[in-house]
């Protein structure tokens, strides 16, 4: 359905440097900068951050979040361990199991230098 989800940054050095230790621990590889932009690129999607185009502050979604699938518990603690480290503040509960019913998830939450939401997500097996 997705093709890729952009999100606007005050700084875009700040950004790849968080970013890319963050994404760095999902194994994704560092950004590819393109003026204004950066792009993670996978085989899943694409994700950017960028300077507002029209000169104004960038601003964070009140209510959007933009969650990354993790391989495990383990690498959404890594995630999360990582996100905090260069500059990310963690929000929502401590990393854990969340769910309803037969859907669980182990979810770490976090906002990034510029106050986006943000969260590693591994699904577990039904109960």
């Amino acid at each position: 359905m997705f093709s890729h989800v952009m999100i606007g940054t005050n700084d875009l050095d700040k950004a790849k440097a968080f970013y890319d230790n963050l994404l760095g621990t999902l194994d994704v590889q560092p950004a590819f900068v393109d003026r204004h932009r950066i792009f993670y690129r996978t085989k899943t999607g694409t994700f950017s951050v960028s300077k507002p185009i029209d000169g104004k502050p960038a601003t964070c979604a009140n209510g959007g979040t933009i969650g990354f699938t993790a391989a495990s518990p383990e690498e959404a603690d890594a995630w999360h361990a990582a996100g905090i480290a260069n500059g990310g503040t963690t929000c929502e509960d401590p990393p854990g199991i969340r769910g309803m019913g037969d859907v669980r998830m182990y979810i770490a939450y976090l906002r990034d230098p510029d106050g986006n939401k943000i969260c590693a997500v591994h699904r577990l097996p039904k109960a």
